[in-house]
């Protein structure tokens, strides 16, 4: 074939390309060449006489549909490849709207509500509907509306009585205005090819081979648009791998992919499990996890680089030791010849992200972010510092408007602009506004009282310190008075989003308490943090460098060097997993980690961790103990910070004091 050599490729890798008709099921495990694969099969599709414009490929992002459709036109050439459609699904359907839309009742010429606009019908919507007095936020409607669409059940059916009515009052004004959302897309596009036998033999006939990558991600919603996009003689293709199915919190089904058969009839299965990505240690490991899986569709890793050097696990102390330790370690690879970039840490909660990051600041190594904000960028945290501020110093204006209504105490916009405009024709601070009484009479009584309470909480507080209580048992008390995480948690869309914001203030908490634990004080704290952040703006994780990476967008990656940290009883798996019965897929998530190391693998464990500024007792992770312990070497904090120095270290020390002596 023309554009690539087929004898490069594995047998099961030529099988998967050679085999173009009827259902086909590539099981491609991690790190066994999926994506040259795929764009291989895709060229000898062209190669062997079918058309350019009758191939649809299918994946989740448009970089990766971008990427892809690239691949292929370099093997086959520009002009062959050309009329090849490589889009995600809801570009698919996106193109099947503008064609037959009309046939579920909206007209052709319909527009694609999203970003501002959206956001601006449902805050008209939540005034009308009295909302706004509850201060229910656009953002929250937003999330109820999405969950009820992606679950296909109707808005009525949305349990807050309140964010229902205003959930239908808005597909109403979808409705009135030719408009469709994002997850409107999807819904119509399958409506439409199961209701309109025109328009679903219209568009088999245009695509007549389609390819699914990624398939073990799809929904239910997905298949059921597939099924009805690929008619007999099912020349399909979908390429996966059910053992890293790390989805099913947003909605992907496994049964796509382990029943496969049931959708398709007496489908070609083809497993790639030659991997040419890791050593044989850690694929040994990775595979003796992913064994304990119930229900999955049997495979293996097979090593193609022998030998490797042993999984270390590492028993730590505590948290701060973990930090400190694995930034030690990358600084004595370093020394080996190592770029930052080889490195990657992966945690599973963004709660674990700020001592790691606070190490690497310490030793002034360049890190980078990868689907986890830093800790100073979090809205949540910038607000808990706003109370800090107000501890330590009231009279710092930006601090005090950022909290003065957070959450929301009956002071408003207008309140607020008073104070800004009486602070500045007196030249005072805002703080000196709030307790003069010539201010206090131009408002309301309701606004008024507001404002007092709010002093009265501010001044309360501050005596708690002087009368030395811990500035962060004070910080606590005073966010469960006002209910601060109950607010927070109201805007969540997610249980994962509630999770890390909860995190995130215990986390913050817990440094304003071991900051006064060392004698600093509220101000100190301040400083360093205001300076750590200031660091943090001058893009340090925007550059090369170590990677910080949360388990989840580590799919698909892949680094020399992997550190794997927190593996403890409630972080992974997550304590969620046990009462939603989902630890097979914190099980899937442990194996995707592993598997992104490519020649050393370092877990660890804590016994202690900080959370809400207390050490709390933690257990092993009980995946660990289903981890062959052949390719293992476990290790020990203690005994690794207490080794015996080695001959050249000796020499060297005594050389050292030679030197000085002479």
């Amino acid at each position: 074939m023309a554009g690539f050599d087929i004898s490069a490729l594995n047998r099961a890798q030529r099988e998967a390309v050679t085999w173009l008709d009827g259902p086909v099921l590539i099981l491609a495990g991690a790190g066994t060449g999926k994506t040259r694969t795929v764009t291989c099969r895709m060229s000898a599709l062209l190669e062997n006489g079918v058309a350019a414009r009758n191939i649809l490929a299918v994946t989740f992002t448009n970089k990766a549909a971008a990427e892809m459709r690239e691949r292929v036109i370099e093997m086959v050439g520009k002009k062959r490849g050309k009329d090849l459609t490589v889009c995600t699904f809801h570009s698919l359907c996106v193109r099947i709207l503008r064609r037959d839309i009309e046939s579920v009742g909206y007209k052709k010429n319909f527009n694609i509500m999203a970003g501002g606009d959206q956001v601006g019908i449902i805050r008209q919507l939540i005034v009308r509907k009295g909302g706004a007095r509850e201060k229910l936020k656009p953002a929250e409607v937003m999330s109820e509306i999405s969950k009820a669409k992606s679950a296909e059940l109707p808005l009525t059916g949305i349990e807050d009585r309140l964010i229902a009515e205003i959930a239908v009052a808005y597909q109403n004004e979808l409705r009135a205005q030719n408009s469709i959302d994002f997850d409107d897309l999807l819904l119509l596009g399958e409506r439409i090819l199961t209701e309109d036998q025109a328009a679903r033999d219209y568009w088999r006939d245009t695509f007549r081979y389609v390819t699914v990558d990624e398939f073990q991600d799809t929904n239910s919603l997905q298949m059921r648009l597939i099924q009805q996009l690929v008619g007999p003689p099912h020349h399909i293709c979908v390429v996966g791998d059910d053992d890293q199915s790390i989805y099913g919190w947003r909605g992907a089904d496994t049964t796509n992919i382990l029943q496969f058969e049931t959708f398709f009839p007496n489908p070609k299965v083809i497993r790639l499990e030659e991997n040419y990505r890791s050593t044989e240690a850690v694929l040994k490991v990775a595979n003796s996890l992913i064994k304990k899986n119930t229900g999955r569709r049997e495979k293996e890793l097979k090593p193609t680089i022998m030998g490797g050097d042993l999984v270390r696990l590492v028993a730590m102390p505590g948290d701060d030791e973990e930090a400190e330790w694995i930034v030690q370690e990358i600084l004595n690879q370093r020394e080996e010849g190592r770029a930052l970039e080889d490195f990657a840490i992966l945690f599973r909660t963004n709660g674990q992200i700020r001592k790691m990051e606070n190490a690497l600041r310490e030793e002034k190594i360049p890190y980078r972010m990868v689907g986890a904000q830093s800790f100073y960028d979090r809205k949540e945290i910038r607000d808990v510092l706003g109370y800090v501020q107000l501890l330590a110093d009231p009279e710092k204006d930006i601090a005090l408007l950022r909290v003065l209504n957070t959450p929301p105490r009956g002071i408003g916009q207008n309140t607020t602009m008073l104070a800004l405009e009486h602070s500045r024709v007196n030249d005072c601070s805002v703080w000196k506004t709030l307790i003069t009484e010539s201010f206090l009479a131009q408002l309301s009584t309701k606004a008024g009282g507001a404002i007092t309470k709010f002093v009265r909480q501010v001044e309360d507080h501050q005596r708690m310190i002087v009368d030395g209580k811990a500035p962060g048992v004070v910080l606590d008390s005073w966010l469960r008075e006002m209910d601060f995480l109950p607010w927070l948690m109201k805007q969540c869309k997610t249980d994962k989003e509630r999770d890390a914001r909860n995190e995130a203030v215990s986390q913050a908490i817990g440094d304003v308490t071991a900051a006064s634990q060392k004698g600093q004080s509220l101000q100190d704290f301040l400083d360093k943090t205001a300076l750590d952040a200031d660091k943090n703006d001058d893009d340090l994780d925007k550059k090369s460098g170590v990677t910080l990476i949360t388990l989840h967008a580590s799919k698909g990656l892949e680094y020399p060097v992997v550190f794997l940290v927190g593996l403890e009883e409630g972080i992974l798996p997550h304590k969620r997993s046990t009462e939603e019965g989902t630890k097979d897929e914190e099980r899937r998530l442990l194996y995707v980690g592993i598997t992104r190391a490519k020649e050393r693998l370092t877990m660890t464990y804590c016994a202690t961790r900080t959370k809400w500024g207390k050490k709390e007792a933690c257990e092993e992770s009980s995946f660990l103990r289903e981890l062959d312990l052949d390719w293992i070497e476990e290790e020990n904090y203690d005994d690794l910070m207490g080794e015996e120095a080695s001959d050249e270290e000796l020499r060297g020390f005594f050389s050292g004091i030679q030197e000085a002596l002479q």
